[in-house]
């Protein structure tokens, strides 16, 4: 038996290029002869190269196991190779033969200009970014269950879709051995340990993302054409479109491209993917088109302040240089809304959680859990989490579910055996010493009181508007979000010229991706007509004074 066969390519994460396309590829890269054992990429390292194996074998080893063997025609890499992050697994040349290296930069240009080729490697890397997170390769996070700062790693790995895993200081004595060791006093955990080796104490997002390849605002040496403050659905689209129509443009967020859709598990009903896409997929597509047409993401980059200074805009940063724009786009969106109920805080990470991904089914699985909302989030997450959990209770606090929710999502939760709606319900009390052990509910009809044992709550009930940051010239309405339209302005253009806001932080706007990335693009639009606004009195002084 072959100690290196070719793995099969089941999930269409491992495609053998043709001889024709390989040879459109060739002009872009450069051939190198290879000997068993050389190394192309080492796990928590720049990997600058997509590879492409021209003859003889490459393999990939993950936790010091060969987990993937490449033959001819097959290429080397993964997400992380078009957005800049260092490699999540190590790749060893294990039968002599021949390879194809072509840099990071032509890659994009690949990716860009080559619609058959860009298409066929993106799919191959977005497929294989949810095998390395669903394997919990990549770095390793160890801390504890009950540690806020554990949870603040968990959730930033999570929301950024970086391959990981956690390690409960709680019940692995192999791993609270290991601390000890390295002599990591208890005040320094949680620690992240990257490529095997690098060991960070207790870091900060700013600081995890540098290390780990994130792109983090850098101070820009003139002004941006337009910054866009939130990275969500309706900043992701302006992205793309100012960067694609020229704008010199950056796009920046607090935590992590997506926003709250980034949190979603499917989104069936985002036109153009009629079997879903999760929230994370679609800003990883985003990203890439937007640093395609060469704008600039910054992340983490959390927005404290924005002031006017001489005709333009700048944004101060969080632990950052500020950033400065001729014209802004304000896509913060909302923040979680929480339930008011006594211990919560004890709970968050602990069993109550707001969002329904992979990374939380890993607490779950198997076992009941209750989801709270009577919308489009917390149907989607409803029918998710049927798929992995034991059963599951949606509590709704409305008469009925169309109230807020799609009717598909509706059709779907009432044919699932698995799923138990419970209308004109509330969550009261929160049940267990440090970990959840209990939810109790009340029948807001009749007052009776039901205990649900589960270690899981997901809550999924609104939002509320992400503008503490904001200039106090901006007019917003009763409930914190920003208004537009004034009768003087642009469309979309809040009370300060030149500044627009989308999406879910503006007021009235229609809580939907497709909505936010209708509005995001027409903020674009909207940007160019400001310039033309100015520019115009410009030209008829320059015409007055021609004419004396």
């Amino acid at each position: 038996m072959d100690a290196f066969a070719e793995t099969p390519d089941h999930h269409g994460a491992f495609p053998r290029l043709s001889d024709e396309q390989t040879a459109r590829l060739a002009p872009h890269g450069v051939r190198w002869p290879t000997r068993p054992g050389d190394v192309l990429f080492r796990e928590g390292e720049d990997c600058p190269n997509l590879f492409v194996v021209l003859a003889g074998k490459a393999a990939v080893i993950q936790d010091e196991r060969v987990v993937r063997v490449h033959g001819p025609g097959r290429f080397l890499g993964e997400l992380g190779l078009l957005v800049g992050q260092k490699a999540f697994t190590t790749s060893v040349v294990c039968e002599a033969g021949e390879i194809l290296a072509i840099p990071t930069r032509r890659l994009l240009q690949i990716v860009a200009h080559d619609p058959e080729l860009g298409n066929l490697i993106l799919r191959a890397f977005l497929i294989r970014r949810s095998l390395l997170i669903s394997s919990g390769a990549g770095l390793r996070i160890i801390g504890s269950r009950y540690s806020p700062d554990t949870r603040r790693l968990r959730e930033f790995a999570a929301r950024n879709r970086l391959p990981h895993r956690w390690i409960d200081l709680e019940e692995d004595e192999e791993a609270e051995a290991l601390v000890r060791n390295l002599g990591i006093a208890p005040d320094e955990t949680p620690v992240v340990i990257l490529g095997g080796t690098q060991v960070l104490r207790n870091p900060g997002n700013a600081e995890l993302a540098r290390e780990i390849g994130l792109p983090v605002p850098s101070a820009p040496k003139d002004v941006f054409d337009l910054v866009v403050v939130g990275a969500g659905p309706a900043g992701l689209a302006a992205a793309v479109y100012g960067a694609s129509e020229g704008l010199r443009t950056v796009v920046l967020d607090a935590v992590a491209a997506g926003g709250q859709a980034g949190t979603s598990s499917c989104i069936e009903n985002y036109l153009g993917f009629p079997t879903g896409i999760s929230g994370g997929e679609l800003a990883e597509r985003a990203v890439i088109q937007a640093k395609k047409f060469g704008a600039h993401l910054g992340v983490p980059a959390e927005a404290t302040s924005l002031k006017r200074r001489d005709g333009h805009y700048t944004v101060g940063l969080r632990d950052e240089p500020p950033v400065e724009g001729r014209t802004i786009v304000i896509a913060t969106g909302a923040r979680y809304r929480k339930l008011g109920v006594p211990r919560l805080e004890d709970f968050e990470g602990n069993g109550v959680y707001y969002a329904a991904t992979l990374a939380e089914v890993a607490f779950c699985r198997g076992e009941p859990v209750v989801v709270v909302g009577g919308g489009n989030s917390a149907g989607q997450a409803t029918i998710f989490l049927a798929g992995h959990a034991g059963s599951v209770r949606l509590l709704v606090r409305a008469d009925d579910l169309a109230q807020d929710m799609s009717r598909y999502l509706i059709d779907r939760i009432e044919n699932n055996p698995k799923v138990e709606v419970m209308l004109r319900t509330e969550v009261r009390e929160l049940a267990g010493p440090h970990v959840l052990e209990a939810v109790v509910a009340e029948d807001t009809r009749t007052g009776e009181r039901l205990r649900i044992d589960t270690r899981a709550m997901f809550v999924f009930i609104g939002a509320d508007p992400c503008t503490t940051w904001l200039a106090p010239e901006i007019a917003l309405d009763d409930r914190g979000f920003v208004l537009t339209g004034f009768d003087d302005g642009l469309p979309l253009e809040t009370s300060l010229p030149g500044v627009f806001a989308v999406g879910d932080v503006r007021s009235r706007s229609v809580k939907r991706v497709a909505s936010a990335v209708g509005e995001g693009s027409m903020a674009v639009r909207l940007v160019h007509e400001h310039f033309a606004r100015q520019e115009a009195p410009a030209v008829r002084a320059g015409v007055q004074e021609a004419s004396r």
